[in-house]
Order: structure tokens, then C-alpha cells, then sequence
């Protein structure tokens, strides 16, 4: 059996989303070992033009769904963007782990050459399944999966590489 799109896209984004839900589990310990608020964390940002933690996360959710709704060629569910506490936001990764979960094998693999477009203000991206996932998806993915970790590590939440690659030790 061949290296799948499937197996390019859906384990990783799972992988990746648990990941970060115990890093923020590990950060908040931490935080409040150290007395500080949950929120100091949340609106903590990397540069000033950058999104805070908590719009990193959910960029990290619509990230997954998106992508995998994609690649199957179905829906997403749509969330509001509206949390604002640590809860809220761990819930919002259950659920689109809960919706990463149900994306069948079969939704994806074979949609290699699909075409998938993204509708931006002014501009419409083209892709085929595997080009959406390799220059677009995972790269935009990972980058705020990695912002969120860095986001925590410059807040001194005592990470390391193992904590962002956690499930890869199973492997």
C-alpha cells in the first residue's frame, strides 16, 4: 500500500491538535505555579502584528477542518470565533478533533487530483488535493501550531520539542 493523502493529512492534523491541547494543559499548570493568569497567556502575542495565542488556536481548528473538509470535498463545520477562555478553547479542539475523527479514508484518498479552490477578497487560490494539502494546508497548519507553542515558550511555559511532537513517540 502507497503513502496515502489520507495519511498525509488526517493523522497529522490529529496528532498535532492533541498535541496542543496538552500543551496548553502543561502551560496552564505551570502558569499557575507561577501566578499567572490564564488570560496573560491567552492575549500574549509574538510580535505586535501578530494574532494572540487565542486566535492562534482557533486558527490551528479552522486550519484542520478546513483542510480535511477539503480534501474530502465536504462541509466544515462552521465555528464563531468567539472563545475567550482556556475552557472554551480546549473545547473548540475537541470538537474539531471530534470532526477530523469522522473524515473516512475513503472521503480522501483518490481526491489527489480534485480541484479545491479558496475564495479570498479579490483573489481565488487553485489547487489540486495534493498541491492544497502541500503548499497550502499543512504549511499554514503547522505555522500556527508552531506560533502557539513559540507564543508559550517566550511566555515561559516549560516546553520542549517533545511536548510539540508528543504522539511522534508513540510512532
Amino acid at each position: 500500500m502507497s503513502f496515502s493523502l489520507y495519511d498525509a493529512s488526517i493523522p497529522l492534523y490529529l496528532q498535532m491538535m492533541r498535541n496542543l491541547d496538552a500543551i496548553l494543559d502543561k502551560a496552564a499548570a505551570d502558569a499557575a505555579t507561577k501566578g499567572v493568569e490564564i488570560s496573560t497567556l491567552l492575549e500574549a502575542k509574538l510580535a505586535p502584528d501578530m494574532h494572540p495565542l487565542a486566535r492562534q488556536i482557533q486558527m490551528v481548528s479552522d486550519g484542520a477542518k478546513g483542510g480535511a473538509a477539503r480534501l474530502a470535498g465536504i462541509e466544515a463545520p462552521s465555528m464563531a470565533d468567539t472563545e475567550t477562555t482556556l475552557p472554551e478553547l480546549k473545547e473548540r479542539l475537541a470538537k474539531t478533533i471530534a470532526f477530523v475523527e469522522g473524515v473516512k479514508r475513503e472521503q480522501v484518498d483518490g481526491r489527489e487530483g480534485a480541484t479545491i479552490e479558496l475564495k479570498f477578497p479579490g483573489r481565488t487560490m487553485t489547487f489540486t488535493g495534493a498541491s492544497f494539502l502541500t503548499t497550502f494546508s499543512l504549511p499554514n497548519f503547522m505555522f500556527h501550531v508552531v506560533t502557539a507553542y513559540a507564543i508559550l515558550r517566550a511566555q515561559g511555559a516549560p516546553l520542549g520539542k517533545m511536548d510539540f511532537l508528543a504522539a511522534a513517540q508513540m510512532a
